[in-house]
């Protein structure tokens, strides 16, 4: 993508109304998505050439070897029969609003015939919302982990029915809090967390832990390890004062926004919205975030319907 910093009213909307204007029909979408995904102009998938037809029918041809390309092949608006600006449509309610919405939310604002079709698209969306090749976290790291889930009667903490998730935080300054990561673990309290930490912060980094003798190797992975030992602390809070905050935050916005109707399976996809809100917590506009959201949905794989349900799932209809 261009490095330079994107400008509010020239790369991207500033409001609803904005948005209204800039896309009237399906043609103004495509045109906005292709300068997203070839902002140095076409390249053809087969071939990588660069000079192109403009077909009637709205597709990208390839002068070299006559590839028809469409801006949409390939990415999650892959094979879609709605109009584009629909779309466009929740991508800028769901990036507008400060804490998102439910899929309920979004069927009752969008007006759509179903719920099902609202929460398919949802996850479309979410699954575009974090870039695999993302930089690492570094600097002053701290990392835990934290239970997500239900009250299980008689199975407290890691005894329960709850979900284990791996969380790291930035600490720039004192109270300050960078950029987060988030992951689900298969179970707590293991040699998973360590692991987990040498994919997502930056070697050199120091590492400040609550002291669990698992997380000790991290010392000898390239991390400055700092720790103090939470289990006796009058407030344990105050240990890793950072991860705490965010596991908070997490919890209230998954009981306040989706009321905890998060399936297991489903969870690493909520936990990638809330790290790219939070992550762009500070953006000047809401705008921004509906073209970040646009250009990586560009460069994201389709997933079928089939990719966003489990086999046991009862089928949801084809919305596209």
């Amino acid at each position: 993508m261009d490095d330079r910093e994107s400008v509010r009213g020239v790369d991207y909307p500033s409001t609803y109304q904005q948005l209204l204007e800039w896309f009237p029909d399906n043609q103004s979408c495509l045109d906005y998505l292709a300068a997203l995904r070839w902002p140095d102009g076409f390249v053809c998938p087969k071939c990588t050439a660069r000079e192109f037809w403009r077909t009637g029918a709205g597709l990208w041809m390839c002068r070299s070897c006559g590839r028809r390309t469409s801006v949409t092949a390939g990415t999650i608006f892959d094979r879609t029969r709605t109009p584009l600006s629909t779309w466009f449509a929740p991508i800028w309610f769901l990036t507008s609003q400060k804490n998102g919405m439910s899929a309920l939310g979004l069927q009752r604002v969008l007006g759509f015939g179903s719920y099902e079709t609202a929460w398919a698209w949802m996850h479309k969306l979410r699954r575009a919302m974090v870039r695999p090749e993302r930089d690492k976290l570094s600097g002053l790291v701290e990392l835990d982990e934290t239970m997500i889930g239900g009250v299980s009667p008689g199975k407290p903490g890691a005894g329960s029915d709850k979900v284990p998730v791996m969380i790291a935080v930035e600490r720039n300054g004192t109270r300050r809090l960078g950029r987060v990561r988030l992951a689900v673990a298969q179970r707590p309290n293991t040699g998973e967390l360590v692991d987990w930490a040498s994919q997502v912060i930056e070697p050199g980094s120091t590492v400040r832990t609550d002291g669990l003798r698992t997380l000790r190797r991290l010392s000898e992975l390239g991390y400055k390890h700092e720790f103090t030992t939470g289990y006796n602390a009058a407030d344990k809070a105050s240990v890793l004062p950072g991860v705490h905050l965010v596991a908070s935050l997490l919890k209230r916005w998954l009981i306040g926004t989706l009321h905890f109707r998060v399936e297991e399976h489903q969870l690493p996809y909520y936990l990638d919205e809330y790290t790219f809100r939070f992550n762009r917590r500070n953006a000047k506009s809401r705008g921004l975030l509906f073209y970040r959201l646009l250009e990586q949905a560009v460069v994201t794989d389709p997933h079928p319907l089939h990719e966003l349900l489990r086999p046991d799932e009862a089928p949801i209809p084809d919305f596209t």
